[in-house]
């Protein structure tokens, strides 16, 4: 059987799956990319072609620059914690104990739990009349009188990335148990006999087995974390006073609450070309990742 007629079969059995995708997404993306040129509403009129007009009013406006700031920090605060948080409990769960097997198990809950779930979970615990954390904090003498965690700036953006933490670090704790399971016992074993301390074997044995999958995890949820929404939506929808609004939830305001339909297709595109930066790195990191280990 010739390459070519092999070629030609394997298109045509992709035929129907790029069908699907040029319907769903390609039509899309080619019509939000034509209403970013517009001034077009959501409701209403088709708009007028105003040419790179809102791209500029975008990138050059305070609020798409306050955004990205938060969005940066949100997310390389969160991934940050994520990882220790991660490779820590991996490194736990990866010890012999009994009841080991019922912890997993228990560490998928958080990550399981659907988002909208876990969010309103988390603002209940942040409640300022009743929440189990000013109740806590209270109690232990910590705290004086309840605050409402949410509804002030200065602890909004810190208590949401509380909530995204507990929510994501078990896919990295996953990641990085499975790839402990590579790292040879007896190599372990020798360290111990050499008289390795425990940061040691760490540094020397264990780091190089959890460099690739963690590098995988770290900039995979860099990008979830870059595009976040859901959980932000549900607890604080962007307040107080904008200061946890994220870019995915100004470009919601700005095509649905204020109904400027142009401009928030081109912030969403906007969006979407960062975002794909962000996985053109990862692509490249994995590459370089898996040439190191070749």
């Amino acid at each position: 059987m010739s390459s070519t007629w092999l070629t030609t079969r394997a298109w045509l059995l992709m035929l129907p799956l790029l069908v699907v995708m040029i319907s769903v997404i390609g039509w899309p993306l080619i019509d939000t990319v034509g209403l970013s040129f517009t001034d077009a509403k959501l409701v209403g009129t088709e708009g007028n072609f105003v040419g790179i007009d809102n791209y500029v009013k975008m990138i050059s406006g305070s609020n798409f620059q306050r955004t990205l700031v938060t969005t940066a920090w949100f997310a390389i605060v969160s991934v940050a914690a994520e990882m220790v948080i991660g490779v820590l409990a991996a490194l736990l769960l990866n010890q012999q104990f009994r009841g080991r097997t019922a912890l997993r198990a228990l560490m998928i809950l958080p990550w399981a739990l659907p988002t909208v779930v876990n969010a309103t979970l988390w603002r209940l615990i942040y409640n300022p009349e009743y929440g189990a954390l000013n109740a806590a904090l209270t109690q232990l003498g910590l705290l004086e009188a309840y605050r409402s965690w949410l509804g002030e700036p200065g602890t909004a953006l810190a208590a949401l990335i509380v909530a995204d933490c507990w929510k994501n670090f078990p896919l990295v704790a996953l990641i990085a148990l499975a790839a402990l399971q590579a790292v040879p016992r007896d190599i372990t074993a020798a360290s111990l006999v050499d008289g390795a301390g425990a940061f040691a074997r760490f540094r020397f044995v264990i780091l190089p087995y959890l460099a690739g999958p963690l590098m995988v995890a770290l900039v995979l949820r860099t990008i979830e974390a870059f595009k976040v929404f859901d959980i932000i939506w549900v607890m604080t929808r962007g307040g107080p006073a904008n200061s946890t609004r994220t870019l995915s939830i100004l470009v919601y305001q700005e095509a649905f609450s204020f109904q400027r339909a142009g401009s928030g297709a081109s912030l969403a595109l906007i969006v979407t070309l960062l975002v794909t930066l962000l996985a053109a790195g990862y692509a490249a990191l994995v590459r370089r990742t898996a040439g190191s280990a070749a």
